[in-house]
This record gives structure tokens, C-alpha cells and sequence, in this order.
């Protein structure tokens, strides 16, 4: 037998992606040798659980479900914490963790995304936090203590969604965004407008069309100065401008990348053995940066590292966006050029359909009470992938 056929198959990543595809894969094999390497605590939380954090209360301790120890006992793997790997060489199968190689079987990558970052100057950039996992929460969090006022710089889905969660949880809230409505790419205007009037009616202020360009230290926290000349005085600040997939790995070895490191329906790379999940992963065309189509992909994939080759697929995946002030759902149409909106209901409560030009339902969202249509539409969509 090879080194290699004795390798075990090895995740990079530790979320909900790489816990994932562990888990629905020892549901199929309990004994193939697998390793986890991860560059953080190797905690199992829920990703979509942090911005819900100030509104249960909750500190990162208490959203985290089980540490690395755990997860490994659960798992019957082996979870490296604290490592970076340095680069993979699809030829040899192997990988290289702080200067040691580490041969594999087959290797799955679920890297995730990086958060983008607002291009500010000034001397209080130590207090802007961008919040794309736990240890970031937990940062987060302790800065916020014995404070009051945020400014939140971003009105999309992340923006939105701290926004309501740091109000549910005491704190005083102002948003800034270049652009002149929330949720600019998910919702159409009529939609757009209640959110943000729920939001600002809950206690958020808003500054549109404008942009946040220095962040400047002041006695009691610190100032952001926009492009409107207007400067709004805080104690901590969120960047929530967007996140594209971790790619740079995956890229210096060769692997073939677009917006995320792109896959077939079998999530296979263009090397052979190695693999991609979740936000990282473009598949077929698809970035979706959700938990619906992760999950669909690690219970796709285990079956194929398992030896049974299966094909992901995407049903309809209507994103809840966790903005309880004004409850609302989204089935993004996959091109809003090729059709139109129509809505019914009013106020808060709005059902906008979009048809294609052939009459067909290909998205929906839904605000206020007209939340409890989703099922109903949504099987009315045709599938993703």
C-alpha cells in the first residue's frame, strides 16, 4: 500500500463548512483517517449566530457549541488549531503546515470568505472591527464594553443585520452608505424603503450617499468623518462593506479561480483529489455565500469522499435576513434585467414577485407578515443548480 492510499483525507477549515462535510462523512465512514486543520480555536459556532449575538446577550463563549477537543472526540479526527497552511502541491499531494509536509488522500478546502476592506485613513483604525467569525465577536464585544454608540459602516445584509441586533441590545446605532437605499443588491426600492423605515422608527440613523473616509481617536472613542462633511462621534465602528471568497491558496497552486475557486456539480477542483465548499467555492458558476447551499454541498460531498460520486444541487434557497424589526425574506432572481417586479400588500407588509419575460417566477421577497409565503413561492421557483 502507498503513502499516499494510507493519507488521511484532510479539511482545511474548521466552520460550517469544513465541520460540515466531517460530520455528514463520518455518518457514512467511521474509520477512513481524517484531519482538520484550521488557523483558529477550532470552536464549532454557528457563522449566521453572530449577528445575533447582542440581541440573546450572548458572548462568544456562549455561542461557541464545542471546543476543538470535542469536535475531534465527535469526529474521530485529528484537529490541528492555530495553523496556517503555507501551499498545497496538487502533484504530490501534499501540504505544508508551518514548514512541515503533510501528505493527503484527498484534500478539501472550506476557507470561507474575507471580509473587504473600507478604505479609510486616520489613527483610529484599531477601533473599526470587521466580524467574520468568533474570535472577531469575542473582540468585538469586549470593545463594546461599558460603551454606547456605533457606527456601522455598510447597509447591506451584514449591516442591516448588526444594526438591528446592536439596538435589540442597547446601543446606539449610525449606519453609512454610499449608496441611497439598504440592501441595494438583494431588495427592490419599495422593499428597501421598509426595512430601513423599521430600522430608523427601532432607533438607527442613517447617512446615505455618503462615504466613511477617516477614523480619528478622540478622548472619549473616536470620530468618523464622511465624504458629506458630516462626523459622527462613537466608541467603536463595524466595516460591513462585503466579502469575497478565500481564494489566494488555492490560486498559488495553480488551481483554476474566479470569484471563488471554482468547482463542478461533484465540487471537484481542476486538480485531481482536491476539493472546495461553502463561501470559498464557485460552483458551476454560483457564489453564494449562504448556509443552504454549504450544507446541500457537504452532504453532496461526503458521499463522493466516501466513494459514491454525487452531484450537489440547489433547490430554491430563499435567504431569511435576521432583521426582526421588519421581518424579511429573499429569493434573489438570477437576472433582474430579463423581467419585472410587481408587489402587492402595503406599509410593512409587501409580497414583490419578479417574472421572467416568459411569465415565470424566478424570485420573491417578502417583508412583514407576508414572510409566511415562503414556502408557498418558493416551490414555485425552478432550482438553482
Amino acid at each position: 500500500m502507498t503513502e499516499q492510499n494510507t493519507a488521511p483525507i484532510v479539511i482545511l477549515g474548521s466552520g460550517l463548512a469544513g465541520y460540515g462535510v466531517a460530520k455528514e462523512f463520518r455518518k457514512l465512514d467511521g474509520d477512513t483517517p481524517l484531519l482538520i486543520i484550521t488557523a483558529d480555536d477550532g470552536r464549532s459556532y454557528s457563522k449566521p449566530m453572530l449577528s445575533t449575538g447582542f440581541t440573546k446577550d450572548k458572548t462568544a463563549a456562549a455561542l461557541a457549541m464545542a471546543n476543538a477537543g470535542d469536535m475531534a472526540t465527535q469526529l474521530k479526527a485529528t484537529i490541528r488549531t492555530q495553523a496556517r497552511v503555507e501551499s498545497i502541491d496538487p502533484q504530490s499531494y501534499t501540504i505544508t503546515v508551518s514548514g512541515e509536509e503533510i501528505q493527503f488522500a484527498k484534500l478539501v478546502m472550506a476557507l470561507g470568505a474575507e471580509t473587504n476592506k473600507a478604505p479609510l485613513e486616520g489613527d483610529g483604525l484599531d477601533q473599526v472591527y470587521s466580524i467574520n467569525d468568533l474570535v472577531d465577536y469575542e473582540a468585538f464585544r469586549q470593545a463594546l464594553v461599558n460603551k454606547s454608540r456605533v457606527a456601522i459602516i455598510g447597509a447591506g445584509l451584514i449591516g442591516c443585520e448588526f444594526a438591528n441586533d446592536l439596538i435589540n441590545g442597547g446601543f446606539e446605532v449610525e449606519v453609512i452608505t454610499p449608496t441611497n437605499t439598504v440592501l441595494t443588491n438583494m431588495l427592490p426600492e419599495p422593499a428597501a424603503e421598509q426595512v430601513q423605515l423599521a430600522l430608523q422608527e427601532a432607533g438607527a440613523k442613517f447617512h446615505m450617499g455618503a462615504m466613511a473616509q477617516r477614523v480619528i481617536k478622540t478622548e472619549s472613542g473616536v470620530k468618523v468623518c464622511l465624504s458629506s462633511g458630516v462626523e459622527i462621534e462613537a466608541d467603536a465602528v463595524v466595516s460591513a462593506v462585503g466579502l469575497r471568497p478565500s481564494i489566494s491558496l488555492a490560486a498559488k497552486a495553480g488551481l483554476s479561480c474566479d470569484r471563488g475557486i471554482q468547482v463542478n456539480k461533484k465540487l471537484e477542483t481542476s486538480a485531481d483529489d482536491i476539493y472546495a465548499l461553502g463561501d470559498c467555492a464557485e460552483v458551476e458558476g454560483l457564489s453564494l455565500l449562504y448556509v443552504l447551499p454549504l450544507m446541500a454541498s457537504a452532504r453532496a460531498l461526503a458521499k463522493t469522499l466516501a466513494g459514491n460520486d454525487t452531484e450537489v444541487s440547489y433547490g430554491p434557497m430563499p435567504v431569511v435576513v435576521k432583521t426582526p424589526v421588519c421581518p424579511l425574506v429573499v429569493a434573489s432572481p438570477a437576472d433582474t434585467s430579463a423581467g419585472e417586479w410587481s408587489y402587492e400588500g402595503e406599509g410593512r407588509n409587501l409580497k414583490c414577485l419578479f417574472h421572467n419575460a416568459e411569465g415565470e417566477l424566478t424570485g420573491f421577497v417578502l417583508t412583514g407578515d407576508q414572510v409566511v409565503e415562503k414556502l408557498n413561492l418558493s416551490k414555485k421557483l425552478p432550482n438553482m443548480l
